[in-house]
């Protein structure tokens, strides 16, 4: 299947997405068929601070126009906080869309996880990822969460992370591990990955990219179909 991205938000995200996707493709010798798109970071968080929900569906919407218009026969948002607005984008789309999160509770649960701790956009954390679990319990910070929600966005639209701004997750981390029992950290904001990737924060950490990419990969390479992922 030709899969269609909708990259840019933010950039980091976008690379790691397809660096995952072409290194499972190239480690099953199975080749792939991808198109990506750029969407604006800024435009998406000023949208998503706002809860423009309408106007970003409307921007993403004309992108997979012209990722069907190159071929692609599935889209997908490379950024869990960007999809804030994926059922008003759902609605509109050209092309079935592959979610980012609809899938991980039943893939966390599948792991033995009972409870984990979320880390992500202030939206992402605040609606429990939004209300997409029922057989795993998601706990979010107690504290600061506008604050660790702030610290994200300023990774994601930068593309980097210092140490300040990675200790400030990693002590969100500890305390939802220590202080709320939770078995894991999920990173629910895709450009997590810089704070994150290659380093060992002291507690388990679930990346949401390795789980929509399972989806992707398993569309991309037909073993599996948009029918029995919609089950």
């Amino acid at each position: 299947m030709h899969i269609g991205l909708i990259g840019g938000i933010g950039p980091a995200a976008t690379l790691a997405y397809y660096e995952r996707l072409t290194d499972r493709c190239r480690d099953a010798d199975r080749p792939l068929d991808l198109t990506i798109v750029h969407a604006d970071v800024n435009t998406l968080a000023a949208n998503a601070r706002a809860d423009r929900r309408a106007e970003q569906a409307a921007i993403y919407a004309a992108l997979i126009d012209r990722l069907a218009a190159a071929g692609a026969e599935a889209a997908a948002i490379t950024s869990v906080g960007g999809s804030f607005c994926e059922a008003e984008t759902r609605a509109r789309s050209a092309l079935p869309l592959v979610s980012a999160f609809a899938h991980l509770d039943r893939q966390l649960a599948a792991r033995g996880l009972r409870r984990v701790g979320l880390l992500g956009t202030e939206t992402a954390m605040r609606t429990r990822l939004y209300g997409s679990f029922a057989q795993v319990e998601a706990v979010i910070p107690r504290d600061d969460i506008a604050g660790i929600a702030e610290t994200y966005e300023a990774i994601a639209i930068t593309g980097r992370c210092d140490a300040a701004q990675r200790e400030t997750l990693y002590a969100a981390g500890r305390e939802l591990i220590g202080g709320q029992g939770a078995d894991a950290v999920l990173l629910a904001g895709t450009d997590l990955l810089l704070a994150f990737d290659g380093r060992d924060p002291g507690f388990p950490v679930i990346d949401a990219v390795d789980c929509h990419v399972d989806l992707l990969f398993a569309l991309a390479t037909d073993s599996e179909t948009i029918e029995t992922l919609a089950r």
